[in-house]
């Protein structure tokens, strides 16, 4: 969780310095006819960072989280599965009752042969 925090205020200070270095790195062709220039208005810098505020109290990295998570309820799901199922199967084979009734009817047997 630190990481997504960090990642905020880095991406706010990365914007800030592309903001004061990016004009001094490109120069502008002359021209024969000046184009007007573009002023950026406060009012459009406060529509801006009031539309995209929601982003930034949203973390996109809640959504990788539920996806680990449910990743993670699956495996934890399938593993209990498969102890669920092995017990079973190991009780099966290993009743103490069949083979109680095995031993028993091997001695029945062997009087039987005996007697006969």
């Amino acid at each position: 969780m630190a990481h997504a925090r960090s990642f905020l205020p880095s991406c706010l200070l990365l914007a800030v310095a592309a903001c004061v270095l990016l004009p001094s790195a490109f120069v502008a062709p002359k021209a024969h006819h000046q184009a007007p220039c573009t002023e950026v208005d406060a009012r459009l810098l406060a529509a801006t960072f009031a539309g995209l505020s929601p982003l930034a109290i949203e973390q996109p990295a809640g959504a990788y989280d539920s996806v680990v998570a449910m990743l993670q309820s699956w495996l934890f799901g399938g593993i209990v599965l498969i102890v669920i199922y092995g017990a079973a199967a190991l009780a099966s084979l290993a009743n103490p009752l069949t083979k109680r009734r095995e031993q028993v009817k091997a001695e029945v047997d062997a009087i039987r042969k005996g007697a006969a």
